[in-house]
């Protein structure tokens, strides 16, 4: 009985293996559970070097201060703004004289005084109601300078990191002294009236000077500071640079072939500006 179901269980079993589908079965069965034990030891032997790694990050990471630098040199550097509390409420009426600027924008940028006209070195922002309104300041800097022009009317002066200064002329009421340290949007005073921009009633004039040089405050608003250098090392290059159609003669002098030798020079009298105490005024417009 027993040699019958040994032959039985015998004949079972090989009929099993002579199955197609037998074999390709019994491999893919014992491949799914080598790969099984492959990614389990991997993930094991993974676990050890990360707890590893966070105890580095967390017991002797040292920040790179050459990323400490560079996230406080962004931080410094601010964006300039219009030197008013409500942008929307003021106009710009006089411009800053471009000698590449259109012939619209040169005429608007002239200011008429004593039957003269004289380029404008900033811009001028009255409110769009003419009434007065508060004077901000367009940078945070330090008040080098407060005096009373007998043309310019009241003026602030403001100094800057990286040699930059704003200059507010035209002013009413002062809020501030030499010396104080102001802060971007302060009040530095209200918006007034003076002899030299006395057409364009109540206003500030506004000048931004890199290095001694004037810039079209138009077309730095809502700039970083670090704009105002490209732009003055450009200047630089092209004061630098000979002018076509300039000669040098052997003095190191420059000639200009298509000057006239007859032509008389500008006329310097009645000049507003020689008529300040301070020297700085003779070079500013408001």
């Amino acid at each position: 009985m027993k040699e019958e179901n040994n032959g039985a269980s015998k004949n079972k079993w090989s009929r099993i293996f002579r199955k197609k589908w037998f074999f390709p079965a019994m491999y893919l069965t014992i491949a799914a559970v080598l790969l099984t034990v492959v990614v389990w030891y991997q993930n094991l032997d993974n676990q050890i070097p990360e707890v590893e790694d966070d105890q580095e990050v967390t017991e002797d990471y040292t920040p790179n201060p050459y990323d400490e630098d560079a996230e406080s040199v962004v931080g410094q550097q601010e964006i300039i703004r219009m030197p008013v509390e409500d942008q929307d409420q003021a106009e710009i009426v006089t411009k800053f004289f471009d000698y590449n600027a259109d012939q619209e924008d040169q005429e608007n940028a002239l200011i008429l005084y004593n039957n003269r006209y004289y380029q404008s070195t900033g811009i001028d922002i009255a409110a769009a109601n003419g009434e007065a309104f508060s004077v901000t300041a367009s940078l945070s800097g330090t008040v080098t300078e407060v005096k009373e022009d007998p043309l310019l009317g009241n003026v602030v002066t403001l100094s800057h990191d990286n040699d930059v200064v704003t200059y507010y002329a035209s002013l009413g009421e002062i809020s501030v002294k030499a010396g104080d340290d102001v802060e971007q949007g302060d009040s530095i005073g209200t918006a007034g009236k003076n002899l030299f921009g006395q057409d364009n009633g109540t206003h500030v004039h506004f000048e931004i000077r890199k290095d001694g040089k004037e810039f079209n405050p138009e077309e730095f608003f809502n700039k970083s500071v670090s704009e105002l250098d490209s732009a003055n090392q450009d200047a630089n290059d092209e004061s630098e640079a000979p002018d076509e159609g300039e000669t040098e003669d052997p003095n190191g002098e420059t000639e200009d072939p298509d000057q006239d030798e007859d032509q008389e020079p500008e006329a310097d009298d009645e000049n507003p500006a020689d008529e300040t105490s301070d020297s700085s005024a003779s070079t500013s417009n408001a």
